[in-house]
């Protein structure tokens, strides 16, 4: 008895299916140890003398929702972490609303703690960290990578530094720098 060959066409979907899964071999996640963290200032702000808390300027309300795009089309982040000011947690708002996240404050002073809550509670995850011209280089440093730019001028504000915290904590971490 003979069977007919048939083309196995129909397992096609099945076998997509399979390799794009979480078992992860079409995926970005297939070194799921390796932790991404966006490491960005704030959009403009207010530039009004005397304000003590300055909000975003209607182009740092366009570059927040630009920001938003710009992650979401790379990554999913798990965690925000976010200075306590007015102009960093509306920077990162359309993109906590977008992901529904609650953003965390950390302290800017205490950057090594928070690259050590990264690398511990966040290991093999995408995290977002916002904060200011002083502090972004300095942030990137604490998670272990070079600093990718002398210095950020206080007038430039599309930044947007990629830190890719490598699984073997003998490995240094590598950065990538974009600008949105």
């Amino acid at each position: 008895m003979s069977f007919p060959r048939r083309p196995l066409y129909f397992l096609l979907p099945l076998l997509v299916l399979l390799l794009s899964s979480n078992c992860g071999l079409l995926t970005p996640q297939h070194d799921r140890y390796v932790t991404i963290v966006y490491v960005v200032r704030h959009a403009e702000k207010d530039l009004t003398p005397g304000l003590t808390d300055p909000p975003l300027t209607a182009a740092g309300r366009q570059r927040a929702v630009a920001l938003r795009e710009k992650i979401f089309e790379q990554a999913r982040p798990s965690i925000i972490f976010t200075t306590n000011t007015a102009r960093t947690r509306a920077t990162v708002q359309p993109l906590a609303d977008l992901m529904k996240l609650t953003p965390q404050t950390y302290d800017a002073r205490q950057l090594p703690a928070l690259a050590r809550q990264i690398r511990r509670d966040h290991r093999g995850r995408v995290a977002v960290v916002v904060g200011h011209s002083n502090t972004i280089l300095e942030t990137v440093e604490a998670l272990g990578a070079r600093r990718p730019v002398a210095s950020v001028p206080d007038e430039q504000y599309g930044y947007l530094f990629k830190v890719k915290i490598p699984r073997d904590s003998t490995q240094a971490a590598t950065v990538e720098t974009q600008m949105y």
